[in-house]
Parts: structure tokens; sequence; C-alpha cells
């Protein structure tokens, strides 16, 4: 199977109840996978594509988001330290059927988002990122 992805989605912002409980869940959940937040301000930023602001009194946010992981190993290590960080399991880590490969893990972050943790299986990239310089 050969899948061709662009960039549809150019980020994701997720409104939470309480901003320093979310930041330090995240920064969890993305250091198991080698990542970290990329910009603070009145929210915080990860990886230009996460972006977490306090709902300030309008309801936080209730989203499926998925991130990619390396490998299988990546999936359980995600799971494994966001349940110890407070999230709720919503799906162990497991083959699932949506595809050949498709390894994936569920658990619901302090505000009730569905977040999954996924690899896809032996694949080879292009690249490891698409990188953006905007013109200035």
């Amino acid at each position: 199977m050969e899948l061709h992805l662009g960039r549809l989605i150019d980020h994701v912002h997720l409104r939470v109840a309480d901003l320093d409980e979310s930041k330090r869940f995240y920064q969890v959940v993305l250091r198991s996978l080698q990542r970290d937040l990329t910009m603070e301000g009145p929210g915080f930023f990860a990886a230009d594509e996460l972006f977490v602001t306090p709902c300030e009194g309008d309801p936080a946010s209730r989203v499926h988001l998925a991130f990619q992981a390396a490998d299988r190993a990546a999936v359980d290590r995600c799971y494994r330290d966001a349940i110890a960080a407070g999230a709720r399991n919503n799906g162990s880590p497991g083959e699932r059927s949506y595809h050949p490969g498709y390894y994936s893990a569920y658990f619901l972050d302090p505000d009730g988002n569905n977040l999954e943790v996924v690899h896809h299986g032996p694949a080879d990239r292009s690249a490891p990122s698409v990188i953006v310089t905007a013109e200035s």
C-alpha cells in the first residue's frame, strides 16, 4: 500500500480548562515521542501544529487527535507515560483493523480529548518532515 499525504491540517487548537495541568500533561506525552513545546505565550505550541490555550469561560475542546510514533515501542512508551501523567485509558496499545500494520493506543487528556498515538507499520518516508520557511 502506498499513501500520498500532504499537509492537510495546518494546526489544531485545543481550549483547555486548566492550562498549567495541560502543559504538564502534554510535556510528558510529547517527550515520550521525542518532541517538546516549541513556543509559549498566552498558551503553548508543540511541534508547530498543536496550539493550546485556556478556554476562558467557553467549553473546553472535545476532539480526537492522533500523534505519529516512530515505532511500536514509541506507542507503548507514550501510552504508559500518558497514563502515569494522569490520562485515562481509552484503548490499550495493540493492532487495529484500519490497515495492516496499524498499531495504536488511545487515552483521554485532562479535558477529555481523545488522544491517539499511532505507528502505521514499516514504511519509507521521502523526508522526516515538511519544512516551510515564510518569506519576509
